[in-house]
């Protein structure tokens, strides 16, 4: 399975994901005409070789994608070139950092004919998937001991689940941010001191979510130590039921593209998003970047069956969430310094 925000590989640094791009912000600038779209993405975005060609057989333009890092190095670079883009188009902005790009004036306006999911809309960005962030339990584990999974984020401190969770940090990891979010969520003003009872309790926190799934979850490959660990609802689709996910604890994430202010290329931009939006396209995405689609396509049959998403995920504000991230995080790491 591949991670969401880092590779399933491993942490890949800013540096190896420009190189691997192989065009500098000159050289972005050049490729942003009207015969090519050139579309900023963060490092999961993958669609199938046969989607790209119809794409530029039906609109006669290249489509060029290149990949910083993860969502958060996306909308820096947007923020970073705002005042002179080189790319027309962005993929893999989320809920957490929306009102960021929308309050920066990096996103020109556009509403698609065809936008399955307005209900998640926010401002002129486009939901193109979503996902749960949940933490995912060890089967085997639970059941040999005939221990209950926790239901909520206020058992993860009780006694009986001590010393077998690991999550991922904050300020470095998407997923770790959700569940940041959804702890203050829950916990309200007392956050930091649930922080301060869930350490206590003997919780692991990594950088990444490909060290806490592959390195530390005892499902996974590696065999770790922790039958709870932070991932996504979708991810156990690929254990075929060896790991599952935890309801009580599942924020919920959504994916936008946008058509980038001052683009070189808006209409092929649009175009762009509309192709995001196709039945093809949508139909691929679980399999090629482990999200559900928004729109109404058939999920592949080990989603259907491991995969169902919760129904009750915690919501964030983006507005709030915008308002106070950068406090959250810092007090969080203040936090953890601190002990």
């Amino acid at each position: 399975m591949k991670a969401r925000n880092k590779t399933a590989k491993g942490l890949i640094t800013m540096a190896i994901a420009v190189a691997l791009v192989g065009c500098s912000a000159v050289d972005q600038a050049k490729l942003s005409t009207g015969d090519t779209v050139t579309v900023l993405t963060h490092d999961s975005f993958s669609i199938s070789d046969e989607a790209k060609a119809a794409f530029e057989k039906e609109t006669g333009m290249k489509l060029v994608t290149t990949a910083p890092g993860d969502a958060g190095m996306v909308l820096n670079q947007l923020v970073l070139n705002k005042d002179n883009p080189t790319v027309d188009a962005v993929f893999g902005i989320d809920n957490f950092s929306a009102q960021r790009a929308l309050d920066e004036g990096v996103i020109a306006e556009y509403t698609p004919d065809k936008d399955p999911g307005a209900d998640v809309r926010i401002g002129h960005l486009t939901a193109i998937d979503r996902g749960d962030v949940c933490l995912n339990a060890d089967v085997a584990y639970f059941k040999s001991r005939n221990l209950a999974l926790p239901a909520s984020f206020a058992d993860l401190t009780k006694p009986e689940y001590k010393d077998l969770l690991v999550v991922t940090n904050p300020v470095t990891s998407s997923p770790g941010l959700a569940f940041l979010v959804g702890s203050i969520d829950q916990a309200g003003d007392a956050w930091q001191q649930y922080w301060s009872d869930l350490l206590d309790n003997g919780t692991k926190v990594v950088d990444s979510w490909s060290d806490a799934f592959y390195s530390d979850f005892s499902a996974a490959d590696g065999k770790g130590a922790y039958p709870l660990v932070l991932s996504y609802a979708s991810s156990p689709a690929y254990g075929a039921g060896s790991f599952v996910s935890v309801p009580g604890t599942c924020v919920a994430q959504t994916e936008y593209a946008g058509v980038v202010k001052g683009a070189k290329n808006e209409e092929g931009a649009r175009k762009f998003i509309d192709f995001l939006l196709s039945d093809a396209v949508q139909a691929d995405i679980p399999k090629l970047m482990y999200m559900y689609p928004v729109a109404e396509v058939q999920l592949p049959a080990d989603w259907a069956k491991y995969a169902i998403r919760p129904k009750n995920s915690i919501t964030p504000d983006p507005k709030v969430v915008a308002a106070n991230r950068e406090t959250w995080q810092k007090q969080w790491s203040q936090l953890r310094e601190a002990r």
